[in-house]
This record gives structure tokens, C-alpha cells and sequence, in this order.
């Protein structure tokens, strides 16, 4: 049914405990088949031990840093299901994932389905035999913190999809609202299952990122942005358009509050990246037209 697909980092330290964590829970998933690309050092160590595809090829920046367009392209050539999920290595997927996309997949032939994640401490290496999800389960109800949707962790589609995409740079900002804008802009639903998929994301530090900045503040998570359309195609979790509740997969509902951009993203969405957006983006946000006025005077 699923591919499940991610580039770790090196299995070293207590983020090597948590990428174990994560893996194992995907390889306790019934009916799915799990992908993990990239030489950090490692990885196929890791992958025999839990008993995971191993694929070392990657395409790699100037930086060194791994594209997202070759893990994708690694893990679509590859794969022998319909759907496939990328997902951050640091996240614990559950098992409330799969009737979520059965769901989704009986409504619609093309679809992104993202949810937020909670937010959790953990240190150890976890079991996930019996019913471990029902424990960790109860350490979120303790001391879990459901995280403000901005930053999308996993997302599930149809194979299909994102058959070819900018090359991104592993691990930094912007390619993530980007795969929402781009399945808005082409139509198709972006469907938040906050409300039905359970995922843990272990918390760590930034000491994996140069000078430990966290990724948004470097120069890659720039040209990410850039490569993706600009700021305005930096769509994130509260810009999609469907949602999956435990009763309904349905429309978000029309609120007044957060009315305005919801038109905004979807007026935008439309007309994709370029001179109409900006115009609209400057309708909604007039008080950013003596900026950008100085920008284009500025350039000529």
C-alpha cells in the first residue's frame, strides 16, 4: 500500500537513537515497505538491523548537502505501491496512519495528506512489540506539545505526484511549504489529518547543522525559498483545503478568523508564482506597496 521513504542523518550520538526509534516504527506498520537513501555514516548498518531497503546514491549541493529531488526520484524508481510517504527520520510514525490514507485515497485519485506532530523528549531506545503505542500515547498525554502548524514532517501521495521536483536542499526550510503550494497550485486537495494521525517528532538540538543555526537561518533554506517561487509560494499547514476528522473528510470550514488569507493563498494557489500573486499579495497587504516599489527602483 505505502512506500515509506527518508534520508537520515549519521547514525551517530542521540540523534542515532532517535533515527532507530523512528525507523522501527515504520517497519512495525502492516502493509508497507520502507526506503532509506543516502552514505551518512551508518545508515545500511541501521537498515539491516531493522530490516529496511537501503539505496547509498544521492545527488548532493555545493554544500554537500543532499537534494531532495534525487531521494525522491531514488525512491519513486524503486517503489512497487501506490502511495508513497516521505517522512523526517525523526519522526514516529502510527498506526492510525494507514486507515487515514485508505480514506483519503477511496475520495481522491491525486491528494497531499500532512498533519502537525507532537512534540516529545526522548533519550532512549523504545520497543515497539506489544502495545507500545498505547505507553507513548500516555507520555504525550504528560509531557507531549502538539507543534503550531508551521513545518510539515511527513506527506503522504500518490506516486503520481512530485515525479519532479526543484532540487532542494535536504533539511532546510522552504521545500516543505513548497510541496503544499505546488499541490494546491495543480488543483488537487491538501488534506491536514491533524485530527486523525498520531506522529511523534523527537525533539533535538541543531549541533548537525553548520555553526548549529537552526535551518531556517541558513543560506540554503534561502535559495530553497528561491528555487520554490519566493515567498509567496510558502504555504504552510493551515493553507490546506480539506481536513480529515474522525467523522468527516471534508472542506475546511469557512471561519472569519484567518478568512483573509485563506482567500489570499487560494487566489494565489490559482495564478501560481509571479506578477498576479504579487499584485494579489499587495491587494490583501497594502501597506507593503512602498516597499516593493522601492525594491523595483532599487533594481532599475
Amino acid at each position: 500500500m505505502l512506500t515509506i521513504f527518508s534520508a537520515p542523518k549519521p547514525f551517530e550520538g542521540p540523534i542515532g537513537v532517535i533515527q532507530y526509534n523512528a525507523l522501527r516504527s515504520w517497519a512495525a506498520l502492516d502493509g508497507v515497505e520502507v526506503f532509506v537513501i543516502g552514505d551518512e555514516a551508518g545508515i545500511a548498518e541501521a537498515a539491516a538491523e531493522v530490516g529496511v531497503r537501503y539505496f547509498p546514491d544521492v545527488e548532493r549541493n555545493e554544500y554537500g548537502t543532499p537534494l531532495l529531488s534525487s531521494i525522491f526520484a531514488t525512491a519513486h524508481q524503486h517503489s512497487t505501491q501506490p502511495l508513497m510517504v516521505y517522512v523526517n527520520a525523526d519522526i514516529i510514525l502510527f498506526k492510525n496512519l494507514l486507515p487515514a490514507v485508505v480514506r483519503a485515497q477511496e475520495k481522491f485519485e491525486r491528494f497531499l495528506l500532512i498533519g502537525r506532530r507532537w512534540d516529545l523528549d526522548v533519550t532512549e531506545q523504545l520497543e515497539f512489540s506489544g502495545d507500545w503505542e498505547s505507553a507513548l500515547r500516555q507520555r504525550i498525554s504528560q509531557a507531549g506539545i502538539l507543534h503550531k502548524p508551521a513545518g510539515s514532517d511527513y506527506f503522504v501521495y500518490p506516486r503520481t505526484m512530485y515525479t519532479t521536483i526543484p532540487p532542494f536542499a535536504l533539511g532546510r526550510a522552504g521545500w516543505d511549504n513548497w510541496m503544499i503550494y505546488a499541490c494546491r497550485h495543480s488543483g488537487a486537495p491538501v488534506i491536514d489529518a491533524t485530527q486523525t494521525v498520531t506522529i511523534v517528532h523527537q525533539n533535538h538540538d541543531y549541533a548537525h547543522l553548520p555553526d548549529g543555526k537552526p535551518h531556517y537561518r541558513l543560506p540554503e533554506s534561502y535559495e530553497n525559498v528561491r528555487m520554490g517561487g519566493g515567498h509567496l509560494t510558502v504555504f504552510k499547514l493551515r493553507d490546506a483545503n480539506w481536513e480529515l476528522t474522525p467523522d468527516f473528510l471534508r472542506r475546511k470550514p469557512l471561519r472569519w478568523r484567518g478568512l483573509l488569507r485563506r482567500v489570499e493563498m487560494s487566489l494565489i494557489a490559482r495564478a501560481g508564482a509571479g506578477k498576479i500573486s504579487t499584485l494579489v499579495h499587495l491587494l490583501f497587504h497594502p501597506k507593503k506597496i512602498p516597499q516593493v516599489f522601492r525594491q523595483i527602483m532599487n533594481r532599475e
